[in-house]
């Protein structure tokens, strides 16, 4: 039996197996025109998705780099998904966890397109037409977050003061570090970009949070007996990357644009940027358990 052969024979064998005509779906490949790599990967649409708001070019570089990101997010959750909901096997989590330390690798790296690549005037007139939109509302990074890590993992110091004796999740999420970007707590109000934010997404940050619950990154790692120093050093490492060398990344360029003369000019949401980006004020990290011997603010000083 040739292989074209062999190749029909089970083809005819899956459709059959799924109780379809194999017939029906041999005659419509017969008939389907060849896929090109500009359909595959939606190129037109891609690139008309960048949309400015005004005539100044660096705005295109600005939307694009933030689309970039988002896509990266993606990927990272496409992996979490996996993760969260597969057996603890050692192999297959540190492969997992090297590829989201890859893209978070990308993230820190491409960061220069923003801190490098754009006009320092222009962008401080062009992004006065994007509030109160803010980055702080990019959903993807909070699931990411609930993907990781529990929700107590998520709450700094100042927040699990202000937590009641037994907590639900949906008091978690009030006290969630990254409410205090845009939550006056002394007088209760809340930044439009706050409230904007939690109408179109809180739901579904509780939702998957519930879900979830007992089955995160972190707790899952947990279950896997013996872990190798490898596994847990590679855990290290994105827990780093993530929530320390990109925050700090970001911090920079926001320096540069927002206070690049002692201006000290405000987030276009609002927040004081120079406390909700620094890690020692976030105090996130995803797994608590492996930070007992080392502080995370410390890992690379010793391990470069």
């Amino acid at each position: 039996m040739s292989k074209t052969q062999e190749l029909v024979e089970k083809l005819v064998k899956k459709y059959e197996s799924l109780g379809e005509n194999p017939d029906t779906f041999l005659e419509g490949l017969l008939h389907a025109k060849p896929i090109n790599y500009w359909d595959y990967i939606e190129v037109e649409t891609l690139l008309a998705l960048q949309k400015p708001r005004t005539n100044f070019k660096d705005e295109v570089v600005f939307i694009g780099y933030h689309q970039v990101t988002e896509l990266v997010l993606k990927l990272m959750i496409h992996e979490l998904k996996q993760l969260t909901s597969s057996s603890p096997n050692e192999a297959f989590f540190t492969e997992k966890i090297e590829r989201l330390t890859r893209y978070t690798d990308m993230l820190i790296t491409s960061f220069s397109v923003m801190k490098d690549g754009m006009s320092y005037e222009d962008y401080n007139v062009f992004r006065m037409t994007l509030a109160p939109a803010s980055g702080f509302q990019s959903a993807q990074f909070r699931f990411l977050e609930i993907y990781c890590t529990e929700l107590p993992n998520l709450v700094n110091e100042e927040g699990k003061k202000r937590l009641p004796k037994n907590p639900s999740t949906a008091d978690y999420f009030e006290h969630i570090y990254w409410k205090d970007a845009g939550h006056d707590r002394k007088t209760g109000k809340k930044s439009l970009t706050l409230q904007a934010f939690e109408e179109k997404y809180l739901n579904e940050f509780i939702t998957l949070a519930k879900r979830l619950k007992g089955n995160t990154l972190h707790e899952i790692f947990q279950k896997i007996e013996n872990p190798s120093e490898a596994l847990i050093r590679c855990l290290r490492d994105f827990d780093y990357n993530y929530n320390v060398s990109w925050p700090l990344t970001h911090l920079r360029t926001a320096q540069k644009y927002l206070n690049k003369k002692g201006e000290n000019k405000a987030a276009t949401g609002g927040s004081k940027w120079q406390k909700y980006l620094h890690p020692r004020y976030q105090q996130r990290l995803f797994f608590p358990s492996l930070w007992k011997d080392v502080a995370i603010l410390d890992w690379k000083k010793d391990n470069v």
